[in-house]
């Protein structure tokens, strides 16, 4: 058996209408493709339900058959897509007008304007009533770390890790949430890790060594996926293990097992018996994903979405998925996740000479996926009984050459999280939320060398620019709440050239939302570009602050510090380090740099009360 003819294989355009392909790929449900218009979604779209329809028969897992008439149809279905494809091809004016009618229903959302801040109060409220799931399978090494991702530092002036900050973040939601809530609320937020051979045991032992960073141990759960055998050529030959020679070689499924996982852990039954309404995604390293939270769930809550998928602004063939409308000719349609080296040759085979290309708005009509998703909880349910949460397979093998004969390594069937639309019914609401770049997403998943060759002005998605987007983030919402912040002065860390922003951080429980941040700032605040400002308590007012320099407040629960006046000093500084450099630690070496503590104004309370303290 043909390993082209009988799986969905990812690849370069010349394979898009080839063996089952589109079938397998697409579901059997793709035609044509409908994006959307960044900014400028009308009210008639807001109201918009879409139909996800799917075709016949149940996702497949490793286990299931392949029926036996299978060749035909999918033969059958090139024959289909390939005439209409044509069809539309020599059809542009009706191409074009089909494509203004696809957009799929989704929320446009820019920072701090009202409707963002009422969809941020609605999720706040609604959080209490979320689980939350982090699929953590992975190793650092693709990164240039030894570690699990999660351990890594999210930035270097706190060195707080991942996983700290989304623990951090999670109880910083129920807290707020809580708030809400007249009388006493002991709503507890669950909150799931899925984790792999390569990181369980490591994962379980960097929480119990932090006491689970303030969470309480009976929230977490660490659900273990298992792995699959690889396969080594195109003819499906099982690749043995290149240090024993009588095993079989294997690698984790994909995160798309987090499904089956949760499914068969009885762990939603237990939420929705509870009460529980929402089941919140997403994955390892981006640390800007709590910022774009509490509106994403306030949109599903609004909008009554079964799937909400968190977006943001793509440029045309940026190496993020995009969310896409699929309609085929018998008016069944999808609207689902695109990987983006597919998205160009399915425009260009649909009548898109262009292919994925940017609208007039400067950026590419389809919403870039982000892979952070919102279900609700019951239709999940529901539906996950059906399927036992099998999500589609696919493999994409890394060819050596363009020939296509030889793998450069092995390869295997894999599934992942963000397919669980493509088997949803007819009547399942699935939609988007489309949210600014620079305060939802800034993942760190390259190495020092593969992000200096990405090119100039794409997303270099390393340590380095992770960190930096943190600090923009928070400048750009101290901007927002009237603080004169500095602009950013450009810097070259490891052959990356990147914008170095006042290095600003905060803990979540002193603001998880824009409202809270605004009650937080006040008077006639400025930060200067050198600066650095550290905020670890919950009730900290900042008032008339002059910062040149470096200040970090730390205050337990119950301290009331009133900051302000004018504070200078050397603060902190940046220094280069080389990736090369084996003389300082992985997680220095990744990021180019590392801070030295030259002088600093540090004030600590540790007794609750109330403090001022003015310079």
């Amino acid at each position: 058996m043909n390993l082209r003819r009988s799986t969905r294989i990812r690849g370069p355009p010349k394979d898009l209408f080839e063996g089952d392909f589109i079938g397998n790929h697409l579901h059997s449900s793709s035609i044509f493709v409908g994006g959307y218009m960044p900014r400028s979604t009308s009210k008639d779209n807001h109201k918009e339900q879409d139909a996800n329809k799917v075709a016949s028969g149940a996702s497949t897992s490793s286990s299931t058959k392949r029926n036996s008439n299978d060749s035909n149809l999918i033969e059958h279905q090139d024959e289909v897509l390939m005439a209409e494809a044509t069809n539309l091809a020599t059809s542009p004016n009706a191409n074009l007008d089909f494509l203004s009618k696809l957009v799929p229903s989704g929320e446009v959302l820019a920072f701090g304007e009202d409707n963002f801040v009422q969809f941020e109060e609605t999720g706040v409220r609604e959080a209490r009533n979320a689980a939350f799931v982090l699929v953590a399978g992975g190793l650092g090494e693709r990164l240039g770390y030894n570690g699990i991702k999660v351990a890594l530092p999210s930035e270097s002036t706190t060195g707080t890790c991942f996983i700290q900050h989304y623990i951090e973040s999670i109880l910083a939601l129920q807290d707020a949430s809580c708030r809400f809530v007249q009388g006493e609320c002991r709503r507890e937020i669950p909150f799931v890790i899925m984790t792999s051979d390569d990181t369980h045991s490591r994962t379980l032992e960097l929480l119990e060594s932090n006491d689970y960073f303030g969470m309480k141990p009976t929230q977490v759960t660490l659900l273990k996926q298992e792995k699959v055998a690889c396969l080594g050529d195109n003819d499906a030959r099982l690749a043995m293990d290149p240090l024993n020679k009588y095993r079989i070689q294997t690698k984790p499924h994909g995160h798309g097992d987090v499904h089956s996982l949760l499914y068969s852990s009885g762990l939603l039954k237990v939420w929705h018996v509870a009460g529980l309404r929402w089941v919140l995604f997403f994955q390892d390293t981006n640390g800007l994903l709590f910022k774009a939270i509490p509106a994403s769930l306030g949109v599903s809550a609004t909008k009554q979405y079964q799937v909400n998928s968190l977006a943001v602004l793509r440029k045309a063939k940026e190496a993020i998925g995009g969310i896409a409308k699929l309609i085929h000719a018998d008016g069944r349609t999808m609207v689902i996740n695109v990987e983006y080296n597919q998205l160009d040759p399915l425009l260009r085979a649909t009548g898109h000479p262009d292919g994925d290309a940017n609208c007039e708005t400067g950026y590419s009509p389809f919403p870039g996926n982000i892979n952070q998703l919102v279900f609700e909880l019951g239709p999940y349910i529901e539906e996950l009984t059906k399927t036992g949460g099998a999500i589609k397979e696919f493999v994409n093998p890394k060819y050596k050459d363009s020939s296509k004969t030889a793998f450069k390594s092995s390869t295997r069937l894999e599934c992942m999280m963000q397919d669980y639309p493509k088997t949803l019914p007819p009547s399942a609401r699935v939609g988007f939320t489309v949210l600014d770049t620079w305060l939802a997403y800034a993942p760190v998943k390259n190495n020092p060398e593969d992000a200096a060759k990405v090119p100039k002005g794409n997303p270099y998605h390393s340590a380095t620019s992770g960190e930096m987007a943190i600090y923009r983030a928070n400048s750009l919402i101290l901007r927002k709440a009237g603080v004169k912040v500095d602009d950013p002065v450009k810097q070259v860390f490891n052959g990356q050239e990147v914008e170095v922003w006042p290095r600003i951080t905060w803990k979540p429980k002193w603001a998880i939302t824009f409202t809270e941040v605004k009650s937080k700032v006040s008077g006639s605040c400025s930060v200067s570009q050198k600066s650095t400002m550290v905020i670890k308590g919950r009730n900290v007012l900042v008032e008339d602050l002059s910062l040149d320099g470096t200040l970090v407040i730390d205050a337990v629960e119950g301290a009331d510090v009133k900051v302000g006046g004018s504070v200078q000093n050397k603060g902190w500084i940046m220094e280069i380090v080389d990736y090369k450099d084996a003389s300082a630690p992985e997680d220095v070496r990744i990021r180019g740099f590392k801070i030295n503590k030259v002088e600093q104004l540090e004030k600590t309370y540790n007794e609750p009360g109330k403090f001022s303290l003015k310079f």
